[in-house]
């Protein structure tokens, strides 16, 4: 249920008090037109670098996207866990070698404002290799839709 408070402790006032509940805040989903006007753009400025558009997408995650550090004991093999990152360093506690990595979250779970950012970023560099993008009028059209 999407509600306001006052809306959802009616509604569960009339609930039964044997039941559980999750109450999260609700965020509006990003547009997929900000997702497939990313990837235009990623596969232009990839063939002009004469690259792959999947280096050339990790490249924007690295430089514009979400990400996080971890961890992980050296000798643990984490193919298959994470699916964008990098080594960063390495570090010893307790005589135990761990390596830490960048974990970049793939843009299909971002939020609005995360994947704003991703988009500007591309633009700015779609715009630094003269490849044509929308008009700023345009842009911003679609940026308030990623904001609902």
């Amino acid at each position: 249920m999407i509600g306001n408070p006052k809306a959802l402790i009616e509604y569960l006032q009339n609930q039964s008090s044997d039941k559980l509940f999750v109450v999260n805040e609700h965020h509006e989903k990003r547009s997929l037109n900000a997702n497939a006007y990313a990837w235009v753009l990623i596969t232009k400025i990839a063939d002009v670098m004469r690259t792959s558009k999947e280096e050339c997408y990790l490249e924007m995650l690295k430089r514009y996207g979400q990400s996080e550090i971890v961890s992980i004991v050296s000798d643990a093999d984490i193919t298959g866990y994470f699916k964008y990152y990098e080594p960063i360093g390495t570090g010893c506690i307790n005589n135990r070698e761990f390596t830490h990595y960048k974990i970049y979250k793939g843009s299909s779970e971002y939020d609005s404002r995360e994947m704003a950012v991703l988009v500007d970023g591309i633009i700015s560099e779609a715009a630094a290799l003269e490849i044509e993008t929308l008009p700023p009028a345009e842009i911003q059209r679609i940026k308030k839709m990623w904001n609902g």
